[in-house]
């Protein structure tokens, strides 16, 4: 049995997964990129390769990491790009989308020898946090003005919009999407290619996702462009848990399970949008609200019940694990940093990494 704490990654969920991202591309037509703002775990691209069609970035080092360990399309994008930076952007992408039109004038030079495209912000989005919310008052992300854009066309291919967030309904997408053509369906029809960005869950079940493709391909007939969905939560939900093991029991008015793991340093999602884990079954007579190791007072996993006591030495699997959490965990406390490891399809478990003291001492100097 494997030390805990670590990410056990299932490819045979991943593949479940991925036969929604085939279907997709082949009935409306739209290209398939994973976004690795969201997962990065590049020991699983090998089996994501074969059913994307590349990857979307945020950074430098993402859009390497695409070209390098994912192959296929490689898309560019930044909030905003650095000068000393721009020259190996552009080596390793096929397109660089900016994120405003003074970004696309600065670097137009650099960027001459691949396809451009800018981010539109629609002001409208799903997303219920302020916090995520790219339309949120002052948002500095994509340009809105399109008399702004309009007089940059001539110097980009395509359009960039992200505005979903773990949207799971069909018809809440297609309504924001029919604002979002009212708004700029003149310019769809001037350029070669839109992306919808990600949030969009469809791979959520019971999902319409015949009607979402049919939506996607009428789309596409309407402007005469080649879409794109980036998608990273919905690549990867549900194939990841988190293995940690129980450390001590006590009781302050109700009872608490000290795990070998932390909220704050390997699923900072939580904490930052003050959400609960999940864990399953949950269910039976025995409430356990189970906590990480780490100093800090509200590193708490959530409450959960179990339908026998918990006794130290248990084992947990907290469910969710892959979106958002390994491109994030830190090394707070020197909590120790849980391995990698993946279930393969033929059903043994590999650890593909593991992390150790000289990893926390390299992390700083």
């Amino acid at each position: 049995m494997l030390q805990t704490p670590y990410y056990l990654i299932d490819e045979t969920r991943l593949l479940e997964n991925m036969r929604v991202m085939d279907a997709v591309r082949q009935k409306s037509g739209a290209k398939v990129l994973l976004a690795l703002k969201c997962f990065a775990a590049w020991s699983v691209f090998d089996l994501m390769a074969g059913h994307m069609d590349g990857t979307t970035s945020s950074s430098l080092y993402e859009v390497r990491l695409g070209r390098q360990k994912f192959g296929g399309e490689t898309h560019a994008y930044s909030v905003a790009f650095a000068d000393h930076e721009i020259a190996e952007v552009v080596s390793h992408a096929d397109k660089i989308i900016f994120n405003s039109v003074s970004q696309l004038t600065r670097f137009e030079a650099e960027s001459a020898s691949i396809a451009r495209g800018l981010r539109l912000n629609p002001g409208v989005s799903t997303s219920s946090f302020d916090l995520a919310d790219p339309a949120r008052p002052f948002s500095r992300l994509g340009e809105w003005d399109t008399t702004r854009v309009e007089a940059v066309l001539d110097k980009i291919s395509g359009f960039m919009i992200h505005n979903n967030c773990e949207n799971g309904d069909f018809s809440r997408f297609d309504a924001m999407l029919a604002q979002i053509e009212a708004k700029f369906g003149h310019l769809f029809e001037r350029v070669d290619w839109v992306s919808l960005g990600g949030g969009i869950h469809f791979t959520g079940a019971d999902y319409p996702v015949e009607a979402f493709c049919r939506r996607l391909k009428d789309f596409a007939a309407r402007y005469g462009v080649q879409v794109y969905l980036e998608p990273g939560d919905a690549a990867i939900t549900r194939t990841t848990t988190l293995e940690v093991t129980v450390l001590d029991r006590l009781f302050n008015g109700r009872e608490l399970a000290i795990v070998d793991s932390s909220v704050e340093a390997h699923m900072l999602d939580l904490l930052i949008y003050r959400e609960s884990a999940r864990i399953l079954p949950n269910s039976g007579p025995h409430e356990v609200m189970i906590c990480g190791k780490s100093c800090l007072a509200g590193d708490v996993f959530g409450t959960f019940s179990f339908p026998q006591p918990l006794e130290i030495g248990d084992r947990i699997s907290i469910q969710d694990a892959a979106g958002y959490t390994m491109v994030k965990k830190n090394w707070f406390n020197g909590v120790t940093m849980p391995a990698i490891a993946v279930k393969r399809l033929g059903g043994h478990v590999e650890v593909v990494r593991d992390f150790s003291y000289d990893d926390y001492e390299q992390s700083l100097s």
